[in-house]
This record gives C-alpha cells, sequence and structure tokens, in this order.
C-alpha cells in the first residue's frame, strides 16, 4: 500500500479549507471537501476512482500540504490514524535533542538549571498559551503528568470553591469523560467529603448545554468537562458551557487533552477558570510527556495545590522549614521540572505559531469531512457506522468508525501498518493530526479498513 502525496504541482488555494469563527473556534464550512463530486457506489466501482481523484486533487490544494515533509516517517507507506494519542516527531525535534543531550546536558551540566532550565517550564507554557490555547503570559505552565496536574487542579478548585461556600459539595462529570477524569474525580469526592453528579450522555456525542444546565446548581462546586470528546470527537461548546457554569456559582476545569494543537481555544476570552492538556497528541511533545496547566489570573492566589513540593515555593532555594506557596504559576508545581520531557514540544508550537491555530482547525475539518465521506462510500455497506458528530461545527480532530469486529480490525491494520486506535463498544478511531496527514494517506487507510472489515466478517 502506498500513501504516496500526489505530485504538489498546484498553486495552494489562497483561502485554505473554510472561515474560522475566533469567537468560538467552530469552522462553519469546509467547502472545498463539501462541494467535491460524489458518485454513490461500493468500492470496486466508480465511487472510489473518484475518492482518489478527490484526494489528489485536495492535497494539490492543501496550502500546509509541505509541512507534512517536516515529520520523521511522514515520507513512509505507513498510515498513521493515532496522531490523536500520539504525534508523530518533527525532523526538527531530532536535531534538538541530539543538541541538547551532547551541548546543553553534556557541556553545561549543573550550571544549565541557571542558565535556562528553571525557566523552561514558564516559557514553554507561555508558548503553549499563545500557540494553542488562547491565553495571556504568566496563566500556564508545563508540569506533571496529566494524570497528576489534574489532580492538583481539580482538588484545588473544588477544595476553593467549599471554602468560598460549604454548601457547594458537589463535583459535576459526564460519565462518558476519559478514565482518568472520572477516576479522578470519584477519588477526590471521597477524599474531600464530596459528592458526584453524573451527567448521560450520548455516547457518539457529548454534553449538551440543556444536559449540563440540569446537572448544575447551588451545590455544584466544580465542573469537569473535555473540550473533544475522547471517544466520539464531540466537540463541547466551551464558552456556552463555561457561563452555565458560571452562572450556577461554579468553577469550571476543562481538559484540553484532544483539542490543544487542533482545535482553536480562547481560554482568556472564553472565560475559563482551569485547564489541563496533554502534550504529545497534537503537539507532539513524545511518549509521556508533561502537561500543561492553565489558570486564570484572577484564581492563581485563590487556589492551593495539594502536592507541595520544593519547586513551588516562594524561594526554591531558601530549603526552609515550612512550606509557602509561590505567587503565580510557580505554585503549581511541586517536584523538579521534567526538562528532557518538554523540549521536543517546542518544534511544534513554532510550527502552529507559524501557520496559525485557524489554518490547521481549517485542514482538521477538511480531513475529518473526508474521512466521513470515504467511509459512507466505501464502509457502509458494510455495516459501519459514523459514531462521531456528521456536523463539522461539533466535531474535533478524530472520527470514530463503529463496527462489531473493530477490536479485531484494528489488531489485523497493525500487523499491515495501518495505525488507528480501538475504543470499545466496536469503535475504531481515525485521528488525522493536521500538520502530518494528507488526504491521500486518510484515503489509503481507509481502503484498509474496508479490506480489514470484509476479511474479519
Amino acid at each position: 500500500m502506498t500513501t504516496t502525496d500526489p505530485v504538489a504541482s498546484s498553486d495552494p488555494a489562497s483561502s485554505g479549507f473554510g472561515a474560522h469563527d475566533g469567537r468560538s473556534g467552530r469552522v462553519p464550512h469546509a467547502p472545498n471537501v463539501r462541494d467535491a463530486p460524489r458518485t454513490p457506489g461500493r468500492a470496486g466501482t466508480g465511487a472510489v476512482a473518484d475518492l482518489e481523484t478527490d484526494a489528489a486533487a485536495l492535497d494539490a490544494a492543501d496550502p500546509l500540504r509541505t509541512h507534512r515533509e517536516r515529520f520523521v516517517g511522514a515520507e513512509s507507506s505507513l498510515v498513521y490514524f493515532d496522531g490523536n494519542s500520539l504525534g508523530r516527531p518533527l525532523r526538527a525535534t531530532v536535531d534538538r535533542l541530539a543538541a541538547f543531550t551532547r551541548d546543553e546536558w553534556g557541556g553545561r551540566l549543573i550550571r544549565g538549571w541557571d542558565e535556562s532550565w528553571m525557566h523552561l517550564p514558564f516559557e514553554i507554557g507561555d508558548a503553549v498559551g499563545r500557540a494553542a490555547i488562547g491565553a495571556a503570559p504568566g496563566q500556564t505552565v508545563i508540569g506533571d503528568s496529566t494524570t497528576v496536574m489534574l489532580y492538583k487542579l481539580l482538588r484545588a478548585a473544588f477544595d476553593a470553591a467549599v471554602a468560598a461556600d460549604p454548601g457547594r459539595v458537589e463535583i459535576v462529570v459526564d460519565r462518558d469523560n476519559f478514565p482518568t477524569d472520572r477516576y479522578l474525580v470519584e477519588g477526590i469526592a471521597a477524599e474531600r467529603g464530596g459528592r458526584v453528579r453524573w451527567i448521560e450522555v450520548d455516547l457518539a456525542s457529548g454534553v449538551t448545554a440543556e444536559a449540563l444546565r440540569a446537572a448544575v446548581g447551588p451545590e455544584t462546586a466544580v465542573v469537569l468537562l473535555s473540550h473533544v470528546a475522547y471517544r466520539s470527537g464531540y466537540l463541547a461548546d466551551a464558552p456556552a458551557l463555561t457561563r452555565i457554569a458560571h452562572d450556577a456559582g461554579a468553577l469550571i476545569v476543562w481538559d484540553l487533552c484532544h483539542s490543544a494543537g487542533s482545535v482553536p481555544v480562547e481560554a482568556d476570552a472564553w472565560g475559563f477558570d482551569v485547564a489541563v492538556g496533554c502534550t504529545y497528541k497534537y503537539l507532539n511533545g513524545g511518549p509521556g510527556s508533561p502537561a500543561f496547566a492553565y489558570v486564570a489570573t484572577r484564581l492563581q492566589d485563590r487556589l492551593a495545590q495539594p502536592i507541595h513540593g520544593w519547586m513551588g515555593t516562594a524561594d526554591v532555594f531558601a530549603m526552609g522549614p515550612q512550606y509557602r506557596p509561590a505567587a503565580g504559576m510557580r505554585r503549581f508545581l511541586s517536584g523538579t521540572p521534567p526538562i528532557v520531557g518538554m523540549l521536543a514540544m517546542q518544534d511544534t508550537l513554532a510550527l502552529i505559531e507559524e501557520v496559525g491555530i485557524e489554518a490547521v482547525r481549517s485542514k482538521s475539518v477538511a480531513l475529518t469531512e473526508f474521512a466521513v465521506r470515504a467511509a459512507d462510500e466505501v464502509l457502509s455497506p458494510l455495516g459501519v457506522e459514523i459514531a462521531s458528530p456528521r456536523d463539522p461545527n461539533l466535531r474535533g480532530g478524530h472520527v470514530t468508525l463503529s463496527h462489531p469486529r473493530m477490536r479485531a480490525v484494528t489488531a489485523r491494520l497493525w500487523t499491515e501498518d495501518v495505525i488507528p486506535d480501538y475504543r470499545d463498544p466496536g469503535g475504531l478511531r481515525v485521528g488525522l493530526s493536521p500538520l502530518s496527514t494528507s488526504f491521500a494517506e486518510t484515503l489509503a487507510g481507509l481502503r484498509a479498513v474496508e479490506a480489514a472489515v470484509r476479511a474479519e466478517a
């Protein structure tokens, strides 16, 4: 199987793939995809030929197409549908890591802390804020794993809400949120004498304004929501949901793991309180790269995170007898920052700033629209269903395909160098990282899915 891109001799479309609504982060239309010619039919008829022609045309018109060659492995025949779990590294990152090992770690040794490393969590955090989540400087930091960072900030938000109003004892979360999020909510509620208020959701969508409005009230301390649902790809209306939580007197914590670097976020403009996100998906930070945390300036001195470590103190090197939290975002650190783990994401953050998150989102919408169309034409006759919102305004950067045999299909595809991932019940996720994925690769992967479904039927 080949995923070689078509010869990109045409001039890129000057307007990209669609207009971006900067206020909400939603893209109303991806005209190059929806207006592409369609010929209904099964695989093996004219439909497949039309899809291949359209994939070539979309790649030729892609304003971001030249950036694909900057990623390690993008030139190979492997089809990568898992950029929403672990992004490809940039070629520049290979050089960055080697240079750091040789020159900074190997050359400067312990002096590196005084010369630059102590400031990296905040410098790179500000770059995340600037490039990916719409945050002014001084509100974002790189720290621990996603789980640890989410625990610290969720508990801090809960404690602050209870301190302000002891009657607020509930944490609101949906039953289809990522397992870590749900487990942390249950653990913190038990630890702090709180309660969990569950929101029931459709597995093919996510939390709506109506559902959240029905769940919050005078007993709500904190709401925890994912901006993009990990299973379905549902894109929550973050500004509206934030307003609903605030109108109920609650704080809101946003999980940005599946949106940062793929979907525009405006943390400041949308009134976020707290947000946490991983950096190894669309930010290409590498396996286990540390999470980022956002805390709005107005709340930084009010929140007291529970894992007291030396790096979060007011005077790091005083080694004093008691813990005194630092001002600003330093107070949300605990132990020694994972410097090596935060190096790689710098190259993707720079690339996102170069092209603009709006262009990334437009390409993402175009890719997922094309994937939905191709799935309808070649997979729906085999009983495969789309388990993600069909409206691109309600969909993040991945599409989930549902079929009873998808676990076996995924295992088969991995042996053929086609790499999606699987989520129960029966869901194969097609994760399309806009900067490193082409339309030809997308189509090649979906044709492989078709063959695997036929083989496993």
